[in-house]
């Protein structure tokens, strides 16, 4: 495909997705302007993708690991039903006041409760299988005991959601053999696709979204 339709076929899937609510463009803007990596920010379509799955699963309790500037965290709260929440889990201080401020902004905020920490640390705070969503994306070399950690705390019939699986195709590129953030990435996936007790897709979008369900009936 060259890059002229790739070019067009990505304006035609973002004309055909339900729009980004005017904050979360206000929301990646300012991450732009303001931050050195803006660029990581979920976007648009990834951003539709998580509502969505959201408001399918329709989690009382559900959980990030790794918030950036918040903007995923608020396309999962926007797909929350009523009375529910989210706990998303930010390892770097510096941006906490970024966060609320972005929280604060939204209607959903009120939804999702911020802790500032190491993930796994905070993980450990919670009882077995008491989510019904998670959301992985944070530190690459973490993931294997970030995948250990959600498997201890989901409920039957819950889903895991990791992001960045494909890694910019290095999963696949032998000359990352030896890149910490690379190996963390090959070893999640390898141990995701031998879980017995779950069904597993790696969804090659964006930069790869891989999904977990516990198999078994979520408990409403």
């Amino acid at each position: 495909m060259n890059y002229e339709i790739e070019s067009e076929l990505d304006s035609y899937v973002d004309s055909h997705s339900s729009p980004e609510p005017d904050y979360l463009k206000r929301l990646t803007r300012e991450s732009n302007l303001r931050l050195i990596n803006g660029r990581m920010c979920s976007g648009h379509l990834q951003g539709r993708l998580l509502k969505m799955i959201t408001m399918l699963c329709a989690p009382k309790l559900a959980v990030e690991l790794g918030t950036f500037t918040g903007y995923s965290a608020l396309c999962i709260a926007e797909g929350l039903p009523e009375g529910s929440r989210l706990v998303t889990i930010e390892a770097d201080d510096e941006l906490e006041d970024f966060i609320l401020r972005q929280l604060n902004g939204s209607e959903h905020g009120k939804k999702v409760e911020l802790r500032i920490g190491k993930a796994l640390e905070i993980c450990r705070e919670f009882a077995d299988e008491s989510v019904d969503l998670m959301f992985i994306d944070a530190d690459k070399r973490e993931y294997p005991s970030y995948l250990d950690e959600a498997i201890r705390m989901l409920r039957p019939g819950g889903l895991i959601m990791a992001d960045n699986t494909l890694w910019a195709g290095h999963v696949c590129d032998p000359a990352y053999e030896n890149d910490p953030q690379t190996k963390g990435v090959r070893t999640f996936n390898d141990k995701a696709a031998s879980l017995p007790g779950f069904d597993i897709v790696i969804l090659p979008f964006r930069d790869g979204i891989t999904l977990l369900r516990k198999k078994g009936n979520l408990k409403i």
